[in-house]
């Protein structure tokens, strides 16, 4: 990613994130590395006040906003979820309305919290994409501060979580991490080439949202509709033209998994070590037990970026 963070940048920016959101643990599981056959280490992002990642990289973006423009009202974003859930959440810390666009048939819980943050919520088209174009006139419309999906200052803060995972785990070969928009693939490159690591990074997309994987074997931007009913964090229909260049640097390869699979896996998670994944953290998980000989031998990293799942939804899956 052009200009990564240095350590003592990454540092610095912890220094007023953690007060506010305690670092997560890692946990190696017996049960759960008796499945996937090796050492593996999860990253429980689950654990956050919004149970999901992406609550630092809002918290660094709205501090550095603030910091900048005093005189900012108020911030509008667009997300399937865990995106509007951090910017509402970050938002309310320094006064501002946050306005936040989700595609109708949107997962009811997660506008339920978002709506419990102080956001106002706004349904407007069928997927991310409209979604996202329909945020961007609201910040014209109404004098708001766009909040992009992507940016290096969501990753940056995003990566003081990622240093904390690498320094209190033993050396990891290899992380696996799900990639929706990148900025939190972006995070772990970040904090791995602040600390000189050699660790391998490997990217997880959905099957059914391939927009990231074809574009990383395209080697250039290529867009897909995303359709997966299960992991509504990666559905990337057109990924981010910064976070693609950083990837295709940075990142090993880029495995696809099937819904199935990653129901799977959430499975597998609640099972082994009684913690609710959402879909995006299960298809990391997925991609592990994919490549089960792959990782034969090896000590594994993998990033549980979110348990933010509606019940019913939750309860289908673990029928399956």
């Amino acid at each position: 990613m052009p200009n990564q963070a240095t350590l003592a940048e990454i540092e610095s920016i912890a220094d007023g994130i953690n007060a506010v959101v305690p670092p997560t643990p890692q946990f190696s599981w017996p049960l759960l590395n008796d499945r996937v056959g090796c050492e593996l280490w999860v990253k429980h992002e689950n654990h956050t006040a919004i149970g999901s990642f992406k609550i630092r990289g809002a918290l660094n973006f709205t501090n550095q906003l603030v910091a900048r423009a005093p005189q900012t009202r108020g911030v509008v974003a667009a997300t399937r979820g865990n995106f509007g859930q951090a910017v509402a959440f970050a938002a309310s810390r320094h006064g501002l309305s946050a306005t936040i666009v989700v595609p109708h048939g949107n997962s009811a819980e997660k506008n339920r919290a978002m709506r419990g943050l102080g956001a106002e919520l706004i349904e407007h088209g069928e997927d991310f994409q409209s979604a996202l174009v329909r945020s961007e006139e609201l910040a014209r419309e109404r004098g708001l501060y766009w909040v992009p999906s992507f940016h290096r200052e969501l990753a940056w803060g995003n990566a003081v979580s990622m240093l904390d995972f690498l320094r209190n785990t033993p050396p990891l070969d290899w992380i696996y991490i799900p990639i929706g928009l990148g900025s939190g693939a972006c995070a772990l490159m970040s904090a791995r080439a602040a600390l000189g690591l050699p660790t391998g990074i490997v990217g997880v997309t959905s099957d059914q949202a391939p927009a990231f994987a074809l574009s990383f074997e395209n080697r250039c931007l290529t867009q897909f509709p995303a359709s997966t009913r299960i992991a509504d964090g990666l559905a990337c229909s057109k990924p981010d033209g910064e976070a693609l260049e950083a990837i295709l640097q940075g990142v090993m390869r880029v495995v696809r998994v099937t819904d199935d699979e990653t129901e799977a896996a959430m499975r597998a998670y609640f099972s082994d070590t009684h913690n609710v994944a959402e879909g995006a953290a299960g298809a990391a998980l997925a991609a592990i037990l994919r490549e089960r000989r792959e990782i034969a031998g090896k000590r594994i990293g993998v990033v549980f970026s979110g348990g933010n799942v509606d019940a019913t939804t939750f309860a289908r899956v673990l029928a399956g």
